[in-house]
């Protein structure tokens, strides 16, 4: 009796496994390109986005040149997108896009490779090389669909990455400032505004231009201040000439009160 109890038990058993294999194992078992298909769409739907990117991958061969091809390929990438895989689904956005370079899923698979790419990039303090990338796809995107309904969201894009890329250069050559290497931060700053005169800290450099001449000025051996303060006013008419109600007036006003007090000392 015990025996029998025992058998029955380890067929129960044997049973359950098999009825608790889940839908998405059977389905991944499959060769059934219809059920894998409709299987797919329906793990997508539900929002179960690693389960359908690993259908629509498995879906690929067997319907590669046929009128799904496309659906699945873009779905792949759409898919591993909205899963948070930024890196695999710029990859699939990528291949779609070299493969099917007319198909109506284009323009928003160039759009969400895009995204891929911004949302790779890095804060402005390290490389930004993925950066200058990301820029340079935008502008592709722009240029190719200039009537897109995306065309904010890759302007608003556009915008941060070069916020990002004016902040790097901008606290690049205020670390000369930082550091009380005077000369050096004057000279880097003014780099800044060479390189781009709309950097959106424009202001900000201005100002730092003029206390780096104040600072290398008040610190100048006597026969060289008269010279450097001299500099000192000239950047300061600079300032005020652009921001006349900046927050750094009253700063760059008493700087430019002790550089007229010396040379008319002198």
């Amino acid at each position: 009796m015990k025996y029998i109890k025992i058998v029955i038990l380890a067929l129960v058993m044997a049973v359950a496994a098999v009825s608790c294999k889940s839908q998405f194992d059977l389905l991944m078992q499959s060769n059934d390109t219809d059920k894998l298909y409709k299987g797919a769409f329906e793990y997508f739907e539900n929002k179960k986005f690693l389960k359908a990117s690993d259908l629509f991958d498995k879906l690929l061969l067997s319907v590669k040149g046929t009128e799904r091809d496309d659906t699945v390929q873009f779905y792949l990438g759409l898919s591993n997108y909205n899963y948070g895989d930024y890196t695999i689904a710029e990859a699939n956005f990528d291949q779609f896009i070299a493969v099917f370079p007319r198909s109506p899923f284009t323009e928003e698979a160039k759009y969400l490779r895009v995204e891929c790419m911004y949302k790779s990039t890095y804060r402005y303090e390290l490389d930004q090389t993925p950066t200058y990338k990301t820029m340079s796809a935008i502008n592709e995107f722009l240029y190719e669909y200039p009537n897109s309904q995306y065309l904010k969201r890759m302007r608003d894009m556009l915008v941060d990455l070069q916020e990002r890329l004016d902040r790097k250069s901008f606290e690049s050559a205020k670390l000369y400032y930082t550091i009380e290497d005077y000369k050096a931060a004057a000279y880097a700053l003014k780099n800044v505004l060479k390189e781009n005169s709309d950097n959106q800290y424009r202001e900000e450099v201005l100002y730092y231009i003029v206390a780096s001449n104040h600072q290398y000025a008040t610190n100048s051996v006597k026969e060289k201040q008269r010279e450097r303060f001299l500099t000192l006013v000239d950047e300061y008419y600079n300032f005020i000439s652009e921001y006349p109600e900046s927050k750094y007036r009253k700063e760059v006003d008493k700087m430019f009160e002790q550089a007229q007090q010396y040379i008319k000392n002198k």
